[in-house]
C-alpha cells in the first residue's frame, strides 16, 4: 500500500495548479503556433517557412536546456515559488519585445530568450506538483492537466477574433492571460505540507533499485513515441487528409482538433479517478498508447473520408488522455525527491525531441510509402510503447 494512502492534497489547490499549467500552454500554443507563423511571414515573406524551421530548432534546443537547468536551480534553491513568479513575469516581458525585433536576427534572439524565461516557469511548475500532490491523487491531476492543451488552442482562437485586437496587442493578450491564470495558484494555491513525499524512498537491494530505474525509463521511451507519432499528426494531418477529400480545409481540420481536445478532458479525469480508486496508474497508459497504436493502423488502412477521421478521433483522444494522465504519474517514479525538477527536465525532452525527428521521419517515408507507410511506422512506436508499459502492469501496486 502506498505510504501516502487516506492523505490527500486540497482540491482548490489541485484546480488552481491546473489552471496554472494551462496558463503554462497559454503562454506557448498561441505564440507558436499562429502569432509568430504571422509575424514570419510578414518580415520574410518567401523566407517564412525557413525563418519558421531556425525558429523551431533554436527555441526547442533552448527549451531543452532550460527546462532541464531551471529545474535543476528549483532544486538546489528548494524553492519553486519564486522560480515560478520569475519566468511568469520575464517570459510575459519578453513577448511584449518580440515586435521591437527588425530583422530574422533579432528575432530569433527574441526567441530563445523568450524560451529561457518561458521554461523558468514550467520547469518548477512541474516539479511543484510532486511535492505536495500525493499518489492517490495523481491520477485525478493527470486528468486535470488535460485541460491544459484545450485552453491553449481555446486561447489561440480568442486573441485572433477579427477585431478584437492587431498584431502587437494579440501579443499582449497572452501575456495577460498567462498572468491571470497562473498567479492564484502562487497566492491562494496554499498546499497542505507533504513531508514524505520530499524524503527518498528507504533504502532498498539493489534489484529493486534496478527496477525503478528500468521503470523510469520505461516511461521516458514510452512518452517519447508516443509523442513522435502525436507530433506528426499534429503537423501533417490536414496535407493528408486534403489529399483525400481536396475541400477539407483549415477550418474542418481546426474543428477536428477541438473536437478530440474537448472530449478528451472527461475521458482524462475518468481514466485519472479510476487508476486513483483501483491504484493502477500503469494500465491507463496501457491502454491509452494501445488504442491509439489502433488509431494509427485505421488511418492507414483507410482510403475514404470517413475512416480516415474516426482513425484519428480515436487516435487523438486515446493519446490525448495518454499524454495527461503520463506527466502526473511520471511523478511517483521519479526516485529523488532532491532532483525532482531536474529529473522532470530530462523527461521533457519527449516534448522537444519529437519536433527534431518528425520532419526527418516524415520525408524519409512519405515520398517512398505515401502516408499510409508512415502511420504504419507511427503505429508500430505507439505499440513499442504498450508492450514497454505492459510487461510491468503486474508490479504497479508496488509502486
Amino acid at each position: 500500500m502506498s505510504r501516502d494512502a487516506g492523505i490527500t492534497q486540497s482540491r482548490r489547490f489541485l484546480w488552481l495548479y491546473a489552471l496554472a499549467v494551462a496558463g503554462g500552454a497559454v503562454s506557448y500554443v498561441p505564440f507558436l503556433t499562429l502569432l509568430l507563423p504571422l509575424r514570419a511571414s510578414d518580415m520574410a515573406s518567401a523566407g517564412t517557412i525557413d525563418l519558421l524551421a531556425y525558429a523551431a530548432f533554436a527555441g526547442a534546443i533552448a527549451a531543452s536546456c532550460a527546462n532541464i537547468g531551471f529545474g535543476w536551480l528549483s532544486d538546489v534553491t528548494r524553492r519553486r515559488k519564486p522560480w515560478i513568479v520569475a519566468g511568469m513575469l520575464s517570459s510575459s516581458l519578453l513577448l511584449l519585445c518580440v515586435p521591437l525585433a527588425q530583422d530574422r536576427t533579432q528575432l530569433l534572439i527574441a526567441i530563445v530568450a523568450w524560451q529561457l524565461a518561458v521554461n523558468m516557469m514550467l520547469a518548477p511548475l512541474a516539479a511543484w506538483a510532486g511535492d505536495v500532490v500525493p499518489d492517490n491523487q495523481k491520477g485525478f491531476l493527470g486528468g486535470l492537466l488535460a485541460f491544459a492543451p484545450t485552453l491553449g488552442a481555446l486561447s489561440g482562437a480568442f486573441v485572433t477574433i477579427p477585431g478584437l485586437a492587431g498584431p502587437d496587442l494579440r501579443l499582449g493578450l497572452v501575456a495577460g492571460l498567462v498572468v491571470v491564470m497562473v498567479l492564484p495558484v502562487v497566492v491562494f494555491g496554499r498546499p497542505r505540507a507533504m513531508p514524505h513525499l520530499m524524503a527518498d524512498k528507504p533504502a532498498s537491494p539493489h534489484g529493486h533499485r534496478r527496477a525503478a530505474r528500468d521503470m523510469v525509463a520505461r516511461m521516458w521511451l514510452a512518452r517519447l513515441l508516443v509523442q513522435i507519432a502525436e507530433a506528426t499528426m499534429f503537423a501533417y494531418l490536414l496535407v493528408w487528409i486534403s489529399g483525400i477529400e481536396p475541400d477539407f480545409g483549415d477550418s474542418d481540420t481546426a474543428r477536428i482538433f477541438a473536437l478530440v481536445l474537448g472530449l478528451s478532458v472527461p475521458l482524462a479525469l475518468l481514466a485519472g479517478r479510476w487508476s486513483d480508486i483501483r491504484s493502477r496508474p500503469i494500465l491507463p497508459l496501457v491502454l491509452g498508447s494501445g488504442i491509439g497504436s489502433i488509431g494509427l493502423a485505421i488511418m492507414a488502412l483507410s482510403g475514404g473520408l470517413a475512416g480516415a477521421l474516426f482513425g484519428y478521433v480515436v487516435f487523438g483522444l486515446s493519446t490525448s488522455v495518454f499524454l495527461a494522465l503520463h506527466s502526473s504519474q511520471t511523478l511517483r517514479f521519479l526516485p529523488k525527491p532532491a532532483r525532482r525538477g531536474r529529473d522532470l527536465g530530462f523527461f521533457n525532452l519527449t516534448n522537444t525531441v519529437p519536433s527534431l525527428i518528425m520532419p526527418w521521419l516524415t520525408l524519409a517515408m512519405v515520398p517512398v510509402f505515401g502516408f499510409s507507410g508512415l502511420f504504419w511506422v507511427l503505429a508500430g512506436l505507439a505499440a513499442l510503447a504498450t508492450l514497454l508499459l505492459a510487461t510491468r502492469l503486474r508490479g504497479e501496486n508496488a509502486a
